[in-house]
């Protein structure tokens, strides 16, 4: 097959974002819930998102300006009160979510807009929202302001949300029940209902069911020269 390569220092940024856009895909949505310094409710939904340890339980997101370069009402929300909910966009609320997308003038509580019920939060100040699935609290861990004003938020995760019909006994989530979105290139969603399983391959089964000798020789790779 052809490939095209591309160098990124020659990119302008909206260019680097269609690619990566379009690539990394598809990516988890985080509908963040975050108050103001006057505990008005915000709600948007954010796509540069995913989990990035387990221990300490960290999450990651990537918030971009305005474009006059201001921070939006999510990335000012966490800066001042230090805590934020990321709640899970399953296919029922994809509706409601995009209202929360709407840019609203400051002070219009999003939630009250998509017909969405907030629920009290259980360590933080910050509501959930009653209708996902679930939800995660976090507190901030680390905020890394880039120069381009883009805000990369890492949050510690300090609780977790679930309804109880899609966990068990376990704590195994049952990805049916939770039917999450993820996000496509531009206005595209996935769903996550074409499942299917696939078990690791340990090396011993791999070697016991290939013949060594049927294998091309090992051989280290050469960089193309003049680079």
């Amino acid at each position: 097959m052809s490939i095209r390569t591309f160098d990124f220092a020659d990119l302008a940024g909206r260019d680097q974002y269609k690619l990566l856009t379009g690539l990394v895909v598809p990516r988890p949505i985080a509908w963040v819930t975050s108050l103001d310094a006057d505990n008005v409710l915000n709600a948007a939904p954010f796509s540069f998102f995913n989990v990035l340890s387990s221990e300490p339980p960290i999450i990651g997101l990537g918030l971009e300006p305005r474009p006059d370069g201001s921070l939006k009402d999510t990335a000012a929300n966490i800066r001042e009160r230090g805590e934020f909910t990321v709640n899970i966009v399953s296919n029922a609320l994809v509706e409601a979510m995009t209202v929360c997308a709407i840019t609203f003038p400051h002070g219009v509580e999003e939630l009250t807009e998509a017909g969405l019920t907030p629920a009290p939060g259980f360590k933080v100040a910050t509501p959930r929202i009653a209708e996902a699935r679930a939800a995660l609290e976090c507190r901030v861990f680390q905020l890394i302001a880039l120069p381009t004003g883009r805000t990369i938020v890492l949050g510690e995760v300090i609780a977790a949300h679930v309804a109880d019909a899609i966990i068990n006994d376990r704590l195994h989530v049952d990805a049916h029940g939770l039917d999450a979105v993820g996000r496509m290139g531009g206005a595209t969603y996935a769903t996550t209902r074409g499942l299917f399983d696939l078990d690791r391959i340990e090396p011993d089964a791999w070697h016991a069911n290939h013949d060594p000798g049927a294998r091309r020789p090992h051989k280290p790779y050469e960089p193309p020269k003049g680079r």
